[in-house]
């Protein structure tokens, strides 16, 4: 398990170089990963803004 989550950990990681790097005109390739990671992101904020949406709206019908 801890193997698991030093590989997400160094994706992570290395996605974010990639981010700050493809801002300085980094290679294409770093550009690609920039993207991928941007894209990624915007999908785990767009997942726990409408999960914690739900529960809260859930929580109300009590």
């Amino acid at each position: 398990m801890i193997v698991v989550l030093l590989g997400v950990l160094a994706l992570v990681i290395g996605g974010c170089v990639c981010v700050v790097w493809a801002e300085r005109g980094g290679p294409r390739w770093a550009r690609v990963v920039a993207k991928v990671t941007l894209v990624a992101a915007e999908i785990v904020s767009t997942s726990t803004k409408s999960r914690s949406r739900s529960r809260n709206n859930s929580s109300g019908d009590d």
